[in-house]
Protein backbone atom coordinates (compact mmCIF):
# COMPACT_ATOMS: atom_id res chain seq x y z
CA UNK A 1 0.00 0.00 0.00
CA UNK A 2 2.97 2.37 0.63
CA UNK A 3 4.42 1.46 -2.67
CA UNK A 4 1.10 2.63 -4.45
CA UNK A 5 0.94 5.92 -2.62
CA UNK A 6 4.53 6.64 -3.18
CA UNK A 7 4.22 5.90 -6.82
CA UNK A 8 1.04 7.77 -7.01
CA UNK A 9 2.93 10.86 -5.87
CA UNK A 10 5.75 10.65 -7.72
CA UNK A 11 3.37 10.49 -10.82
CA UNK A 12 1.81 13.62 -9.28
CA UNK A 13 4.50 15.57 -9.34
CA UNK A 14 6.13 14.37 -12.63
CA UNK A 15 2.54 15.78 -14.01
CA UNK A 16 2.46 18.62 -12.31
CA UNK A 17 6.01 19.89 -14.00
CA UNK A 18 4.94 18.29 -16.91
CA UNK A 19 2.07 20.63 -16.87
CA UNK A 20 3.85 23.40 -15.63
CA UNK A 21 6.20 23.30 -18.22
CA UNK A 22 3.94 23.05 -21.07
CA UNK A 23 1.74 25.87 -20.08
CA UNK A 24 5.30 28.23 -19.60
CA UNK A 25 4.04 28.93 -16.24
CA UNK A 26 7.63 26.96 -15.33
CA UNK A 27 9.35 29.05 -17.80
CA UNK A 28 8.06 32.23 -16.36
CA UNK A 29 8.92 31.13 -12.60
CA UNK A 30 12.45 30.00 -13.78
CA UNK A 31 13.95 32.51 -15.94
CA UNK A 32 13.30 35.54 -15.48
CA UNK A 33 14.77 34.29 -11.63
CA UNK A 34 17.75 33.38 -13.34
CA UNK A 35 19.90 36.72 -14.72
CA UNK A 36 18.60 38.48 -11.09
CA UNK A 37 20.47 35.86 -9.04
CA UNK A 38 24.41 36.31 -8.98
CA UNK A 39 25.60 37.70 -11.85
CA UNK A 40 26.87 41.47 -12.91
CA UNK A 41 25.82 43.00 -16.29
CA UNK A 42 29.40 42.73 -17.44
CA UNK A 43 29.79 38.54 -16.45
CA UNK A 44 25.80 38.28 -18.25
CA UNK A 45 27.73 40.59 -21.79
CA UNK A 46 31.10 38.00 -21.17
CA UNK A 47 28.72 35.06 -20.93
CA UNK A 48 26.41 36.00 -24.51
CA UNK A 49 29.72 36.86 -26.18
CA UNK A 50 31.08 33.35 -25.85
CA UNK A 51 27.70 32.25 -26.40
CA UNK A 52 27.39 34.19 -29.68
CA UNK A 53 31.39 32.60 -30.22
CA UNK A 54 30.49 29.30 -29.83
CA UNK A 55 32.47 28.68 -26.47
CA UNK A 56 29.75 28.57 -24.18
CA UNK A 57 26.52 27.02 -24.59
CA UNK A 58 23.42 25.27 -22.87
CA UNK A 59 23.05 22.15 -21.23
CA UNK A 60 20.21 19.66 -21.09
CA UNK A 61 20.97 20.20 -17.34
CA UNK A 62 19.84 23.42 -17.31
CA UNK A 63 23.55 25.02 -16.76
CA UNK A 64 26.10 26.51 -19.09
CA UNK A 65 29.09 24.54 -20.42
CA UNK A 66 32.28 25.06 -22.60
CA UNK A 67 31.92 23.83 -26.20
CA UNK A 68 35.76 24.24 -25.95
CA UNK A 69 37.69 24.68 -23.25
CA UNK A 70 38.51 28.29 -22.45
CA UNK A 71 41.84 29.77 -20.42
CA UNK A 72 40.25 33.24 -19.89
CA UNK A 73 39.54 32.95 -16.42
CA UNK A 74 37.16 36.18 -15.94
CA UNK A 75 34.76 33.75 -18.50
CA UNK A 76 34.63 30.81 -16.48
CA UNK A 77 34.53 33.18 -13.49
CA UNK A 78 31.18 34.54 -15.13
CA UNK A 79 29.82 31.02 -16.56
CA UNK A 80 30.37 30.02 -12.46
CA UNK A 81 28.93 33.00 -11.34
CA UNK A 82 25.64 32.36 -13.85
CA UNK A 83 25.52 28.81 -12.79
CA UNK A 84 25.41 29.21 -8.60
CA UNK A 85 22.90 31.37 -9.80
CA UNK A 86 20.46 28.55 -11.86
CA UNK A 87 21.44 26.53 -8.64
CA UNK A 88 19.45 28.76 -5.91
CA UNK A 89 16.89 29.74 -9.05
CA UNK A 90 16.03 25.44 -9.16
CA UNK A 91 16.07 24.87 -5.88
CA UNK A 92 13.51 27.35 -4.79
CA UNK A 93 11.93 25.87 -8.27
CA UNK A 94 11.93 22.66 -7.12
CA UNK A 95 10.57 23.63 -3.03
CA UNK A 96 7.81 25.03 -4.84
CA UNK A 97 6.88 22.28 -6.82
CA UNK A 98 8.02 19.06 -5.13
CA UNK A 99 10.31 18.01 -7.24
CA UNK A 100 13.88 17.82 -7.56
CA UNK A 101 16.55 20.69 -8.62
CA UNK A 102 17.55 18.29 -11.25
CA UNK A 103 14.09 18.17 -12.72
CA UNK A 104 13.94 21.74 -12.10
CA UNK A 105 17.12 22.44 -14.00
CA UNK A 106 16.43 20.02 -16.90
CA UNK A 107 12.94 21.28 -17.63
CA UNK A 108 14.31 25.06 -17.72
CA UNK A 109 16.42 23.72 -20.29
CA UNK A 110 14.17 22.25 -22.66
CA UNK A 111 12.68 25.77 -23.01
CA UNK A 112 15.93 27.05 -23.27
CA UNK A 113 17.01 25.18 -26.09
CA UNK A 114 13.69 25.74 -27.78
CA UNK A 115 14.44 29.67 -27.27
CA UNK A 116 18.30 29.59 -28.72
CA UNK A 117 19.10 31.72 -31.56
CA UNK A 118 20.59 30.05 -34.63
CA UNK A 119 24.23 29.65 -34.25
CA UNK A 120 24.32 29.12 -30.72
CA UNK A 121 25.20 25.86 -29.03
CA UNK A 122 23.59 23.33 -26.74
CA UNK A 123 23.99 19.90 -25.79
CA UNK A 124 21.09 17.45 -24.64
CA UNK A 125 21.64 15.17 -21.51
CA UNK A 126 24.31 12.41 -22.29
CA UNK A 127 24.98 13.76 -25.84
CA UNK A 128 27.12 15.81 -27.80
CA UNK A 129 26.87 19.40 -28.20
CA UNK A 130 24.95 20.60 -31.47
CA UNK A 131 24.63 24.73 -32.98
CA UNK A 132 21.48 25.13 -33.71
CA UNK A 133 20.13 25.67 -36.96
Amino acid sequence: MRNRMYRKSALARAFAVSLAISSGAFLAVALPSVPATAQSAAQKASVDAAKAAGQVGEQGDGYLGFVTPSTDPTLAAAVAAINAGREQVYRDIAMKTNVTPAAAGQATAEQLFSRLPAGQFFRPLNGNWTRKT
